[in-house]
């Protein structure tokens, strides 16, 4: 019995985790479209670009990511709009996200040697054209490392999304616990897998990380 009770959590655990992979790519590439806007923003020659990136990006990152969810799940509910937890966590994920990468990118282009943008306009590039063709392709090969390094956190930052009723693996675990009262199993299987999706990606950020150093 206690055989078949394992791989009934097991298999109902690896079955909302399809939803935490899922939340978390989606939140992550999308994360990373608003997050080069807001980049590109911050390092403008505008004034009133950079005071607004700013402070978009004080806002979500000096807010805790749970309230955001709140907001998005109920506070929008106050206007007479009805927003499902799928919409209200990938909306949350994905501007929290946005904020921590257009930063983490930010540093990486502020990391490019200033006789490069010297250089780029002593050929008569345009601001537009620096940055295409010489700073964000340098930029780029800088950010992989820390880039994929938080994609841990998107991955972590998903299970607070089981707080408005979004079935992911967290959710999924206190539901089975609820029914099989084997907080000790479900939750070591819940953390295990959590290990099992975030483990590889901190390896692999640690790896690019060390293999860009000695390239550099």
């Amino acid at each position: 019995m206690s055989d078949f009770s394992f791989w009934i959590i097991l298999q109902n655990l690896l079955l909302a985790t399809r939803w935490t992979i899922l939340l978390s790519l989606i939140a992550f590439v999308s994360g990373g479209i608003v997050g080069l806007l807001v980049l590109l923003a911050r390092v403008s020659h505008g004034r009133v670009l950079r005071i607004l990136s700013l402070g978009y990006i004080e806002v979500f990152q000096g807010t805790p990511l749970l309230m955001q969810l709140f907001l998005f799940f109920f506070g929008v509910a106050l206007f007479g709009i009805e927003v499902s937890p799928w919409v209200a966590a990938w909306l949350a994920l994905t501007l929290w996200t946005s904020a921590f990468l257009a930063e983490i990118w930010r540093g990486c282009v502020e990391s490019i040697p200033k006789g490069q943008w010297e250089a780029s306009e002593s050929l008569a590039l345009s601001y537009g054209e620096q940055m295409r063709h010489v700073i964000l392709p340098q930029a780029l090969r800088i950010a992989v490392a820390p880039t994929v390094g938080f994609s841990v956190q998107v991955v972590k930052g998903t299970a607070l999304a089981s707080i408005i009723g979004f079935v992911e693996l967290t959710k999924a675990g206190t539901m089975l616990n609820n029914v099989t009262f084997r907080p000790f199993l479900v939750y070591t299987l819940v953390a295990l897998i959590y290990f099992a999706l975030c483990f590889p990606l901190s390896w692999y950020s640690k790896r690019l990380e060390g293999r860009l150093n000695v390239a550099r």
